[in-house]
């Protein structure tokens, strides 16, 4: 007979042996999903973090990070961004003090430096953004943005009411509020055009010169091109002014291959500024409507036949063609027009503008220009939704999150 122990004792055996291993499987996999779920916890941790950092340019609090890690794991890094930015919450203090003053800051000035004082250009880029108004308007709106019961009053011939809000620490967050341009400034509401006619844009570019300076650290500031990246000699040069010799150093090829590639683009659109002035000893801008500033006129000898400025009516040539063309004008609009706040509507308008917004908030957030495809897919994506709203908190929001996911190599503390 078949001794029935010896067939079921090693089957016995082999059945302890399946359970152990199933069991230590069972604990492994136990292990494994703690250790992945500290994983996403530390994850989301770091990322609530980083965004915190960003934005305000401070650490959080040890509880506001833990609410921030748990909206991160809930609601995604986006929702978590706007919520840190939220102008109605007192943590969100320093991205409108700090962050955002240094973001706008190297735009009023010549020397592009973020250590200037605290103006009405740069309160108005606050304003704009802590709105969520119309940020392609911020070239063209009849508004500027002053401190609510500050003392001094905002004065068209001083920035002492900036200097005072800045000395006094004030929250910027809540302290500004719109006011019409047109109503401080003494100028139609015509002659308006947002930031362009502030009194430290015009302070800084409308003094002297010609009033290019104007042209060209708008494009710069808000297009993101310089007039060597606008260079176009195939443009017709018939509105280059008389001050422009046509023959630099009696060598006519010189104004032929290089000079005429700025001159054909900017001076047809200059020409929108052609009745305003910083006067220096009022410290104000000035606004002469139906009369050309002297300044237009200067150097006629230079070139007798130049160009001779009538009147304020503009007209941007680089849609006629040329690489310029490709800067996204928008076809609703006219190209052409009188005066500064026809021309902030063009600028703010183009593709060119968006792009260049999305773009320096990246830098701002990231530490670092777009470098690879990820990096121009994303910018790409919010260019598009903003260039149809036109509200920057929510690049900034998009743009931190981004920023936000991957912390690979991140060195932060």
């Amino acid at each position: 007979m078949t001794n029935m122990n010896s067939t079921r004792e090693p089957t016995r055996r082999g059945d302890a042996r399946r359970s152990t291993r199933t069991a230590a499987a069972f604990a492994l996999a136990l292990v494994a999903f703690a250790f992945g779920q500290q994983e996403a916890i530390a994850g989301a941790r770091e990322q609530a973090k980083r965004l915190y950092d960003r934005l305000t340019g401070t650490p959080p609090s040890q509880d506001l990070l833990d609410d921030l890690t748990d909206m991160v794991t809930t609601d995604g890094l986006v929702d978590t961004a706007l919520y840190i930015i939220n102008p109605e919450l007192p943590h969100s203090r320093t991205f409108y003090s700090v962050t955002l003053k240094n973001f706008a800051t190297p735009w009023t000035n010549r020397d592009q430096t973020v250590f200037a004082a605290l103006n009405d250009y740069t309160a108005t880029v606050i304003g704009f953004v802590r709105d969520e108004r119309d940020f392609r308007t911020i070239l063209s709106e009849d508004v500027l943005y002053v401190g609510s019961g500050i003392t001094p009053a905002y004065s068209a011939t001083s920035n002492a009411h900036y200097e005072t809000m800045e000395a006094n620490n004030a929250d910027l967050r809540t302290v500004l509020q719109p006011t019409a341009q047109s109503t401080l400034l003494g100028i139609p509401t015509e002659a308006t055009a947002g930031v362009i006619t502030s009194r430290a844009a015009a302070e800084a570019f409308f003094v002297a010169g010609t009033n290019r300076a104007m042209f060209r650290f708008t494009m710069l500031n808000h297009l993101c091109r310089d007039l060597e990246q606008l260079q176009d000699t195939t443009l017709p040069p018939d509105q280059i002014r008389q001050d422009v010799t046509r023959s630099p150093g009696g060598d006519s090829r010189v104004f032929l291959n290089n000079c005429v590639g700025c001159h054909n683009g900017m001076d047809p659109m200059a020409r929108a500024f052609a009745y305003y002035n910083f006067d220096e000893e009022q410290g104000r801008l000035v606004y002469t409507p139906g009369q050309v500033q002297p300044k237009y006129l200067i150097n006629s000898d230079n070139f007798k036949p130049g160009f001779v400025t009538p009147d304020d009516k503009w007209e941007n040539r680089y849609r006629l063609g040329g690489p310029n063309s490709l800067l996204g004008w928008d076809p609703s609009r006219p190209g052409k027009g009188e005066g500064a706040k026809s021309l902030g509507d063009e600028l703010g308008h183009s593709k060119a503008f968006a792009q260049c917004q999305v773009e320096k908030v990246f830098r701002a957030m990231c530490f670092r220009s777009p470098s690879d495809q990820d990096d121009h897919d994303r910018v790409a994506v919010i260019t598009e939704s903003f260039a149809s709203t036109g509200n920057l908190m929510q690049v900034f929001a998009e743009t931190a999150a981004y920023c936000a996911e991957d912390l690979s190599g991140d060195s932060e503390p």
